[in-house]
C-alpha cells in the first residue's frame, strides 16, 4: 500500500467521524470523497476483468459498496437548522457501516501486502478468478459506497431544502 492509499482510507473514515458531531452540508464536503475514491479509479481501474469467475467477484462486491453505502446514507440525519443552513449528523449506525467498508478494504490490502498473497493466490485458482479482479473489486466497492452514501444525503439534502422552501414561517414576536 502507498501512502497515498493509506491517506485516503484514513480521510474516508475521518470524514465519517467528524460527521458524527453535525456538520453543515456543502458541495465541497459532497466532492470530496467522490474526489479521493474518483483518483483511485483512475489509477487502478483498467476495465473490468471478466474470465472465470471475476465478475462475480466485482458484481458482489460492488453489491456490497453500494448496500453499506446507501445504508450509511440512509442512517445518516439530514436537517435544516433555524439560519437555513442544510447539517448532516451521521448515526452510529452510520458510522459503524461506512467504517465497516473502508475498514475492510484497509484489512485486505493489509493482508495481500503482507504475507497474504499466496494464499489469496490459492484461493483464486481454486475459484477461478484472476489477481486483477481483486483491485478492481476493492475499488469499485469503494467507489459505490461512496456514490450511493452521497447521493442518498445529497437527495435527503434536497427533501429538506423543499420541506423548508413549502413551509411558511411565522414571525416571531
Amino acid at each position: 500500500m502507498t501512502f497515498a492509499d493509506w491517506t485516503i482510507d484514513i480521510v474516508l473514515v475521518g470524514l465519517v467521524v467528524l460527521q458524527l458531531r453535525g456538520r453543515r452540508l456543502t458541495l465541497w464536503g459532497l466532492l470530496l470523497p467522490l474526489a479521493l475514491v474518483g483518483w483511485a479509479a483512475v489509477r487502478y481501474l483498467h476495465g473490468i476483468p471478466t474470465a472465470g469467475n471475476d465478475l462475480v467477484l466485482v458484481i458482489g462486491a460492488a453489491a456490497a459498496g453500494l448496500a453499506l453505502g446507501v445504508g450509511a446514507g440512509v442512517l445518516t440525519r439530514v436537517y435544516r437548522k433555524a439560519g437555513g443552513a442544510i447539517f448532516a449528523r451521521a448515526s452510529i449506525a452510520a458510522a459503524v457501516l461506512w467504517v465497516l467498508g473502508v475498514g475492510f478494504r484497509l484489512a485486505f490490502q493489509l493482508y495481500a501486502t503482507n504475507g497474504g498473497g499466496a494464499e489469496i493466490g490459492k484461493f483464486s485458482v481454486t475459484h477461478q478468478l484472476t489477481i486483477q479482479a481483486w483491485p478492481t473489486a476493492i475499488v469499485l466497492m469503494a467507489l459505490c459506497e461512496v456514490v450511493a452514501r452521497t447521493a442518498v444525503v445529497w437527495l435527503r439534502s434536497q427533501s429538506v431544502r423543499v420541506t423548508a422552501a413549502a413551509v411558511p414561517t411565522a414571525p416571531v414576536g
